[in-house]
């Protein structure tokens, strides 16, 4: 009887889990596009990536990456596209895995993040600028040895996330219980404990629509696998982010939010000193400085480009 007991309460349970991911599944809906400008796609090695362009297309490209996480996407840059579009012919693109671009059950890793970029800046631009956020940093500068970039921007850049749990990405993936362990860490709690802690100094800065179109984001069909990856630490690159920066040929400029955690401002100056690199700090700022601050963040970008202009 007690056998009986267990099993019903263990099957109640994982139906319940079932039910719960189709009704997370269903609330989530289609995700729109968030940016100005005209959005167009990109198939790269049989998957279907979007990207939005916005500006003058004489003007010089200027490409923006988005970081790593649950729920990323293009909409990171929103508050600084229109911006950037009046003197930039600006990209801005979603990963393969995130935002509105598809989402296939890949063992997502380094290299396919650095040869997408690769790909997407010979196939679609014309020696942008580039703009990355977090670890994504790491897969431009490893694409950086092939490829023509005018110049980087790297924000908060890093190339160690968490200790390398595979173990971990194979549960995620897993139907049932990685689906319901992943609807846990992207549940809007989770998000909103993110962007306060780590995203943004000033949590009153925090839109209720950024949450909630993270939240979307993070529940499309098929959105934990990249996440899986990402949360195992297993598209932590195997080099040494100082190192590639010292020898990179490419302009490149640093950008921190002075009270960063995640990735704190002591490891943008030790990156910064170990590749004799400039350096931006932008005060009252955390992991996501272009987005709390887009003024400032335009102000600095567009200072620092026009002095590599005038150096060269």
């Amino acid at each position: 009887m007690k056998g009986r007991t267990v099993l019903g309460a263990a099957l109640g349970t994982v139906g319940g889990a079932i039910v719960g991911n189709r009704l997370l599944k269903r609330r989530a809906g289609d995700l729109e596009n968030p940016l100005v400008g005209i959005e167009r796609t990109y198939r790269w090695r049989g998957i279907e990536t979007t990207y939005t362009v916005a500006g003058d297309p004489t003007d010089p490209d200027m490409l923006l990456c988005h970081g790593i996480y649950a729920g990323a996407s293009s909409y990171e840059f929103e508050p600084i596209v229109e911006q950037l579009a009046e003197d930039y012919h600006v990209y801005a693109v979603d990963l393969p895995g995130f935002g509105r671009s598809e989402r296939p059950p890949l063992i997502y890793t380094p290299s396919l993040y650095a040869e997408f970029i690769r790909d997407f800046v010979g196939d679609v631009t014309a020696e942008p600028i580039v703009v990355a956020s977090s670890l994504t940093g790491s897969f431009v500068v490893d694409a950086a040895d092939e490829t023509d970039f005018q110049q980087l921007v790297l924000i908060c850049p890093t190339d160690e996330t968490a200790t390398e749990r595979p173990w971990l990405r194979t549960l995620l993936r897993t139907p049932v219980v990685g689906t319901t362990l992943y609807n846990l860490l992207a549940s809007k709690p989770s998000i909103r404990y993110f962007y306060d802690r780590e995203g943004y100094y000033d949590t009153s800065r925090i839109d209720p629509e950024t949450v909630q179109y993270t939240w979307d984001s993070a529940h499309q069909p098929s959105a934990r696998y990249a996440p899986a990856s990402f949360a195992a630490g297993t598209l932590d690159p195997e080099f040494d982010l100082a190192t590639e920066l010292a020898v990179l040929e490419t302009p490149t400029t640093l950008v921190w939010g002075r009270d960063a955690g995640l990735v704190p401002l002591r490891d943008g100056r030790d990156l910064a000193a170990a590749a004799d690199l400039d350096l931006v700090v932008i005060d009252y700022a955390t992991q996501l400085p272009h987005a709390e601050h887009p003024d400032e963040f335009v102000e600095y970008l567009r200072a620092e480009l026009l002095a590599v202009d005038i150096d060269e």
